[in-house]
């Protein structure tokens, strides 16, 4: 387990510019070590803003896009196409304008799609998938690096406090229903699948977070507080806004970047 990092950035807009030169840099950095590199994207405000940034930086093509495997940490189980699916926000942000290669972007099945109304399937499959990808010892892809938001009460993901997904210890994706944030249903990676990324960042902003930061930093329990349980195998980076960082704990408040 990797001790925590943290940086602040003066607002959400400069977090989720300075996020997308950091992911253009270690995904090249993947690249350059074995080839290809592997990211698990997240939705929400500041995910699909740092894949805004990416595509309008000159940076951008400085990735061979065809040897980028994407994958998401969770996904509103809504129609193909839905706007609030993460993926119809990522497709819009970035993903339609680099040149991936179609068969390395690994999307959650639709609510209308092969599996029909069935979240658990959907679970199940994107499971397989994973499983098919990684190594002869793993369930999981060792991610180079899992992005994901924190939510106000500290979710991660779609891995609530106290919720059977956060309890779960042999899954490694799972169908979450009667979730406390529309839309109720959704398709998520659990804290197991995060934990085999390289390196796990952590990004939020706004001081609604602030709460839920510092308990995280300060040694929560996962059950808790999931975000706490977010870590990767060797970095676990928050970016934070200063909002978002107002109540770290002092071991942990670094310069203003």
């Amino acid at each position: 387990m990797t001790n925590p990092e943290v940086v602040v950035h003066r607002d959400g807009d400069l977090l989720a510019a300075a996020a997308a030169a950091r992911l253009v840099t270690r995904i090249a950095d993947a690249q350059a070590a074995h080839g290809f590199a592997s990211v698990v994207l997240t939705g929400g405000r500041t995910g699909t803003a740092v894949l805004d940034h990416l595509n309008r930086s000159a940076a951008r093509d400085a990735v061979d896009w065809s040897r980028v495997d994407l994958f998401w940490g969770d996904e509103r189980f809504l129609p193909s196409g839905h706007a609030d699916r993460n993926e119809t926000q990522a497709r819009a942000a970035l993903l339609d304008h680099v040149p991936l290669d179609p068969s390395r972007v690994h999307v959650m099945e639709p609510s209308d799609g092969k599996f029909g109304d069935d979240p658990e399937a959907a679970a199940e499959a994107y499971a397989s998938l994973l499983a098919s990808l990684a190594g002869p010892e793993s369930a999981v892809p060792a991610f180079d690096v899992c992005m994901l938001g924190v939510g106000e009460e500290g979710h991660v993901a779609s891995v609530f406090p106290d919720s059977p997904a956060v309890h779960e210890e042999e899954r490694t994706v799972v169908a979450v229903r009667d979730c406390p944030k529309p839309p109720p249903t959704r398709v998520s990676l659990t804290l197991a699948s995060v934990r085999a990324a390289q390196e796990v960042w952590l990004m939020t902003t706004g001081e609604a977070k602030a709460e839920a930061v510092a308990t995280a930093l300060d040694g929560a329990g996962e059950v808790q507080l999931p975000a706490a349980g977010a870590v990767g195998r060797h970095r676990t980076l928050w970016l934070l806004d200063s909002s978002a960082a107002s109540a770290v704990p002092a071991s942990f408040r670094p310069p203003l970047a």
